[in-house]
C-alpha cells in the first residue's frame, strides 16, 4: 500500500462537507444516499451521529466511507453505511484506498464499542438470472432514454393502457418540490405503513430530508377529487434518481394510482436528463420485483457485509438463530400492528423506526 495514503476519521459535523460532497458528486458509483444530505437528515431527525472515514493522497481526497452510529436504548450499538436505505458503502479511487477505508471503519467500530459494522453496497448486473440461484434481495435499476416520449413508446401496450386507465379514472398527478408536499405524502405513507404492519418513519424525518436535499428531492402526488391517494419520493444526485418510498391507499388501487405515480416520476426524471432510475430493493421473483421489471428495470447485486467486533476480531456474520426467530415472529407482529389506531401507530412507530436500520 502506498505510504502516501493518509486515513482520517471525523464526525460529519466537523468535516469540511463541501470537499466530501464534491468527491461524491464525481464518483461513478455514488448514489443519492451518499450525499451529506442523508447524513444531515439522520442526525437532525433521529440524533444518530454521522461519521466520515476519508483517505487522502497527499492533499487530494481519494476515498470516503459514510457511517451512522445507531445506539438503541436496549442492546448494542452499530455502525451502518448507510441506515434506512439500500446502499452507501465506500467510494474509492482504487483498491488500496478501499482497503484502508474498511480497515479504519473496523477500528472505529472497536473504539466506539459498536458490536456490529454493516457495509451495504451495490454490485454488478445479474444477467439471465434464475430465481433459484439468484441472491434473495436485488437492486432494480432502469436506464432511461433522452425523452419521456421515447420512454413511453418503449413500453408494452398493456403498460401504456394501464397508465391511460388511471387518467381516465379521474386521477391527476403532479411533481412538487415544496416542503408542504411532504405533509401530503405523509398522509398516504403513514396509512400504508400501518396497513403493512410496519412502524412508520417520523414526519420530521421526511421534513429534514426535504430541508437537506432541497430541490434534489422530488415528491410525486396522485389526487382523486383533490385528495392524495398515491405518493412517492425521488432523490436526485449525479447521474442517478432513486425512489426509496412510494405508497398508495389500497382502497383506490383498482383505479391504478401506482401506475400514474411511477409514470409521472419516471417521465419527469427522464426529461430532466437523468440516465439511471433506481427502483430500490426487491425480492427476486416476488410482486414488487415483477412490478419494477415491467418498467424496464434490471436486477443488480446488493452486497451487505457485516462484521462483529466481539473479542476485537471483526468477522463475517452468518444468519443466527436470533435472526430466524425474529423472522418467524414477524407475521404475528404485523397482524397486531395493523389493528392499532392510526394516530397511535403514527406516535409509537417513529420511536421504534429510528432504531430499525433497514
Amino acid at each position: 500500500m502506498s505510504v502516501e495514503l493518509q486515513a482520517r476519521v471525523s464526525r460529519m459535523s466537523v468535516y469540511p462537507i463541501e470537499e466530501y460532497d464534491a468527491y461524491v458528486s464525481q464518483h461513478p458509483k455514488a448514489t443519492p444516499y451518499h450525499s451529506s444530505s442523508w447524513l444531515k437528515a439522520t442526525e437532525r431527525a433521529y440524533h444518530h451521529t454521522g461519521w466520515l472515514v476519508t483517505v487522502h493522497r497527499q492533499n487530494d481526497l481519494c476515498g470516503v466511507l459514510p457511517l451512522v452510529e445507531v445506539k438503541p436504548p436496549v442492546g448494542s450499538k452499530s455502525l451502518v453505511s448507510l441506515p434506512f436505505c439500500d446502499l452507501g458503502g465506500p467510494l474509492a479511487d482504487d483498491d488500496d484506498v478501499r482497503y484502508l477505508l474498511e480497515t479504519e471503519a473496523k477500528t472505529l467500530a472497536e473504539t466506539n464499542k459498536a458490536r456490529l459494522l454493516e457495509i451495504r453496497e451495490g454490485g454488478e448486473a445479474l444477467e439471465q438470472v434464475k430465481v433459484d440461484s439468484a441472491p434473495r434481495k436485488v437492486r432494480m435499476l432502469c436506464h432511461l432514454p433522452d425523452s419521456s416520449d421515447t420512454l413511453f413508446k418503449s413500453y408494452k401496450p398493456k403498460l401504456r393502457s394501464q397508465i391511460r386507465k388511471a387518467e381516465k379514472n379521474g386521477l391527476r398527478a403532479e411533481v412538487r418540490t415544496d416542503i408542504e408536499a411532504v405533509d401530503l405524502f405523509y398522509r398516504v405513507f403513514a396509512w400504508n405503513m400501518r396497513r403493512l404492519g410496519s412502524p412508520v418513519h417520523s414526519q420530521a424525518w421526511f421534513r429534514e430530508l426535504k430541508l437537506a436535499f432541497g430541490d434534489q428531492m422530488l415528491i410525486g402526488l396522485v389526487f382523486l377529487e383533490g385528495e392524495p391517494v398515491g405518493a412517492g419520493i425521488v432523490l436526485l444526485a449525479g447521474n442517478q434518481a432513486c425512489i426509496p418510498w412510494a405508497s398508495t391507499l389500497d382502497q383506490y388501487n383498482h383505479l391504478a394510482p401506482n401506475m400514474l405515480l411511477y409514470w409521472t416520476l419516471l417521465s419527469h426524471v427522464c426529461d430532466l436528463g437523468y440516465p439511471v432510475f433506481d427502483f430500490g430493493r426487491s425480492t427476486m421473483g416476488e410482486g414488487t420485483y415483477r412490478f419494477k421489471k415491467q418498467w424496464g428495470a434490471r436486477p443488480f447485486e446488493l452486497i451487505w457485509t457485516d462484521w462483529k467486533t466481539d473479542d476485537g476480531s471483526p468477522q463475517s456474520v452468518a444468519t443466527t438463530q436470533q435472526q430466524i426467530t425474529v423472522s418467524r415472529l414477524r407475521p404475528l407482529v404485523e397482524r397486531l400492528w395493523r389493528r392499532l389506531p392510526l394516530a397511535f401507530a403514527n406516535w409509537i412507530g417513529p420511536k421504534l423506526r429510528r432504531y430499525i436500520t433497514l
